[in-house]
């Protein structure tokens, strides 16, 4: 491609390919150093708004000289402590609370819609009678005892495998065989 083209016509696409090329590195440098700054600013924010919290919510601790007053002060901190696990446990109730409700709506939603979402389903272990007397009820008794249905097969006579031992050269046998001769034989070994 290159070849075609005038040596001076290459060199000016060159130029423009990395005039293109440190444009770009000078842009993604100058963006990374914009976020950085941000970056900064945001974590400065943090901090500040962490002082802000923890001088407005945590007063600086005072520690009296007198027994007496290390116990009051004991009895103070227990008592912010406990209403404090009030408001977790109360926030953690609500929370449970409006959970459940999100899923009943959620559940009534799948129901208006039309699609019910599937239970997960375990496996029971169950045998066929049980499964039988927990759908059809107590009683109707089922017995599924598949073998006490099946016919009694005898062994049939034991000529017939005599005669097939006593068949001999099967030479013989497939030129008997052979033919609408030993077709009518064997229609007639058939009908008797």
């Amino acid at each position: 491609m290159h070849r075609n083209l005038p040596c001076s016509h290459f060199s000016l696409l060159q130029k423009k390919r990395r005039a293109a090329t440190a444009r770009r590195q000078h842009l993604k440098s100058a963006m990374l150093q914009l976020a950085v700054t941000e970056i900064e600013k945001e974590a400065a924010a943090k901090e500040v708004e962490k002082q802000n919290y923890l001088a407005e919510h945590c007063p600086p601790l005072s520690l009296p000289g007198s027994m007496q007053e290390l116990q009051e002060l004991c009895k103070k901190l227990h008592a912010k402590i406990d209403s404090v696990d009030e408001e977790r446990y109360d926030t953690e109730v609500k929370l449970q609370k409006t959970n459940k409700e999100l899923e009943d709506l959620s559940q009534k939603l799948f129901d208006l819609r039309g699609k019910f979402k599937r239970p997960p389903l375990r496996r029971v272990r169950m045998s066929a009678d049980a499964m039988l007397r927990a759908l059809l009820g107590s009683k109707h008794k089922v017995n599924m005892d598949l073998r006490a249905n099946l016919k009694q097969v005898k062994k049939e006579d034991t000529e017939k495998e005599k005669d097939l031992r006593d068949v001999g050269d099967w030479r013989k046998n497939i030129e008997e065989k052979s033919g609408m001769e030993g077709r009518k034989k064997m229609f007639e070994a058939g009908e008797s």
